[in-house]
């Protein structure tokens, strides 16, 4: 379940999901923590399951079982530490899962209903049918543990997806990450009520007051990280003390935390004081340039940064190393591989997961209610909905609370790990069908310009033979596309008749109501030769786009009004912008500005010295 967030360049995104208004909001990607952290859970089940079947194998129960306490004055908590892991640490894990739930709700791939449908639908349908599974095979003592199949390890499946799913898995991964934040809320709020101790009522009143303290710091303005992790402790310890899984606590401290995309007079402010800390750096400007930042940036966003390296790299493999040492010896393996409990975990995790992910995928883009990601095939979604059983994390969670019967408790869990082996197989054969049956062999945006650069046709600065490119999807109205012009001035003092440029329009008005008609006033000018004039005026005053001012923006450099106005209302004018726009679309532009180097669309930051280096690979190409 664990999740982390790669780099987040600056982008001004679309909020309607239409070609019309360029939409599709780019969500955050979490690669490279979840695939570190699947090799280390990995190594960590290993060596669990090694020193509990070794000749120290007491060892292994005797330090899970040993007791720590932490005492302030005549207060005291105490727990061994299988219980620190379980109930303490974890409720780290899942205040960082319930950080990215409530990022994905508010800007990311669940902000907005259509896109949340479809990973509803199969997100529900993956945890209805593995419990209608297991609850029909298990017997009747174990049918209370049907919570073992509900949940899916983020980290396990993207880290099993990297190694046997398609080469470019970017709009995959999105599409099983929504299916999660489903998976997560329905997986903590079962842990947390149906395998909860007795409710206690008083510190169950100041766990919902203190939820209320969380939420109205945001609206008080406080924008440290600090109140936001101290009221989070409180809230932890009164879900203990009211009787309920700690999982809650984590969950619920996440959610109640915002995101939001950083404002524009943030990263301006900030932008202002690093410079200014550049040119006297003192003590004092960089404290101020240091909270400057820190201000531009959400606290959920801060938060996340800061404890997902914790989550990831210490309490997911602590947890893995507490609960998968079991012992396998003296027969226990073979009973287990003849129970009927260790098969309905583990039919219930791989065909429950796969009948139900991709089942609910599959009908509810039949009954129109929402459409996959683009670059997303049915056979990638069968994939994905295989490798959706691997329940590692939550399961042995669950099975810690719903089995006391230590029989039932290894069975379980041998059910749990050989569903994940099975899951990882059955993935990479349907991932394999899919490319040769289907020829679905990519499951990202498309990653070449659509359409080859023409002099005759584009905007172009330089000559129109170099032998570098660079186009830019922009929009006149997006911060970010005036701040990256810096850039490609840069650029072109830095290589001069070696590159042109090109800038291609792709308007988001659903976000900019004057983009469009700040893209057309361009074409309109470049129809007179003066299109990089009105391109400068356009970027320079962003915050005066209405018809007045562009108007005055013509005068001011002698274009022909009469011709002007003419133009800017014309047919193909508008072609022109749509042609644009289409064209952004089939190469993957999904925000403002998006960059191609050459014909290849340029992922990750902007700056110029990147862009320089990959220009730079452009004219000297090497081995990959």
């Amino acid at each position: 379940m664990t999740r982390t967030n790669n780099d987040r360049t600056p982008q001004t995104r679309a909020g309607r999901q239409s070609l019309a208004a360029q939409l599709s909001d780019r969500v955050r990607t979490y690669l490279s923590t979840e695939a570190g952290s699947a090799g280390l859970l990995l190594a960590a089940v290993v060596a669990a399951l090694a020193w509990a079947n070794s000749p120290w194998s007491a060892g292994y129960e005797s330090l899970w079982s040993t007791e720590a306490s932490l005492s302030l004055g005549t207060a005291e908590l105490s727990m061994d530490l299988g219980h620190w892991v379980s109930d303490g640490l974890m409720a780290l894990f899942f205040f960082v899962i319930g950080l990215e739930v409530r990022y994905e709700i508010s800007v990311g791939a669940l902000a907005g209903r259509r896109r949340i449908m479809i990973p509803a639908i199969a997100g529900i349908g993956g945890m209805v049918v593995p419990t209608g599974i297991y609850l029909a095979m298990a017997p009747g003592a174990a049918r209370g543990g049907w919570g073992t199949v509900i949940g899916t390890d983020t980290a396990f499946m993207l880290g099993a997806l990297a190694v046997v799913g398609p080469r470019f898995v970017t709009q995959l991964r999105v599409f099983l990450l929504a299916i999660t934040v489903i998976d997560d809320i329905v997986a903590v709020s079962v842990i947390g009520l149906v395998y909860s101790d007795t409710v206690h009522l008083l510190p169950l009143l100041a766990a919902f007051a203190l939820g209320v303290v969380l939420t109205a710091l945001t609206r008080l303005g406080a924008w440290r990280t600090a109140p936001y992790l101290l009221v989070a402790l409180a809230l932890w310890l009164a879900t203990l003390g009211a009787g309920l899984h700690a999982s809650i606590a984590g969950m619920l401290g996440g959610l109640l935390i915002p995101a939001h995309p950083p404002a524009p007079e943030a990263v301006d402010r900030a932008t202002r004081l690093a410079r200014a800390f550049r040119q006297s750096p003192r003590a004092d400007v960089g404290a101020s340039a240091r909270m400057g930042l820190q201000r531009a940036v959400s606290v959920n966003e801060r938060l996340q940064l800061m404890l997902h390296p914790w989550a990831s790299y210490v309490v997911v493999p602590l947890f893995a190393l507490a609960s998968a040492g079991i012992d396998l010896r003296g027969g226990v393996l073979e009973r287990a591989l003849t129970s009927r409990l260790t098969w309905a975990v583990v039919v219930g995790l791989v065909i429950g997961k796969l009948l139900g992910v991709w089942g609910g995928a599959l009908l509810g883009t039949r009954l129109g209610l929402g459409r996959l990601p683009q670059g997303v095939g049915p056979g990638h979604v069968m994939g994905g909905a295989v490798l959706s059983g691997i329940g590692f994390t939550v399961s042995l969670l669950i099975i810690g609370l719903a089995f006391e019967d230590p029989v039932m408790h290894a069975q379980a869990t041998v059910g749990v790990l050989l569903a994940a082996v099975l899951a990882t197989a059955l993935g990479w054969l349907a991932f394999h069908l899919a490319a040769v049956l289907r020829g679905e062999t990519s499951a990202d945006l498309p990653r070449r310009l659509d359409r080859p650069v023409d002099p005759e046709r584009d905007h172009v600065l330089g000559p129109a033979d170099a032998p570098l490119t660079l186009v830019e999807y922009g929009d006149f109205e997006c911060p970010y596309c005036a701040r990256a012009t810096g850039v490609t001035k840069e650029l072109r003092q830095r290589f001069g008749d070696r590159l042109r440029y090109v800038f291609r329009h792709l308007p988001l008005p659903d976000v900019h109501p004057h983009a469009v008609l700040a893209a057309r006033a361009a074409v309109a000018a470049g129809a007179q030769g003066r299109f990089w004039d009105m391109h400068e005026l356009l970027f320079a005053h962003q915050d005066r786009l209405e018809f007045e001012d562009i108007a005055g923006y013509a005068i001011e450099i002698g274009l022909d009004m009469v011709r002007f106005l003419e133009d800017i209302d014309a047919e193909e004018t508008a072609e022109r912008v749509r042609a644009d726009a289409a064209g952004a679309e089939a190469g993957g532009a999904r925000g403002t500005p998006t960059f191609f180097v050459g014909d290849r669309r340029h992922t990750g930051p902007y700056d110029a010295q990147t862009l320089a280096v990959e220009l730079e690979r452009l004219a000297s190409p090497g081995p990959a």
